[in-house]
């Protein structure tokens, strides 16, 4: 579906955001995280408007710890965005739509 937000694990993370074309918005989220509860309807809205310009995937740190090590996420929501395989930003927390799309839309 155009504009959802997928829910990936360790052995999709090379084809769905490395390989990528496209910038892609990485969640790093646990489902007991309240803020990461928060923050899921924010990620659906803002991939429903940005369709086809930024993909957007969520990776559970409890399913995919040693992902979360790799990227030494040491705090839930935490977001990087990558761009041409490489970590071009990241930020910690939940946000609003507004702040949210002002930190990916330079990216894209």
């Amino acid at each position: 579906m155009a504009g959802a937000v997928k829910e990936i694990s360790e052995s999709q993370f090379d084809q769905e955001v490395i390989k990528e074309t496209v910038p892609v918005l990485v969640d790093f989220w646990a489902p007991w995280c309240g803020p990461c509860k928060m923050l899921g309807p924010v990620l659906e809205e803002l991939a429903a408007d940005k369709s086809g310009a930024l993909k957007i995937v969520k990776v559970n740190v409890d399913e995919n710890p040693d992902l979360a090590q790799k990227f030494e996420v040491m705090g839930i929501p935490s977001m990087f965005l990558f761009k041409g395989g490489e970590v071009v930003d990241s930020f910690t927390g939940a946000m609003n739509k507004q702040a949210l799309t002002e930190k990916v839309e330079k990216h894209i």
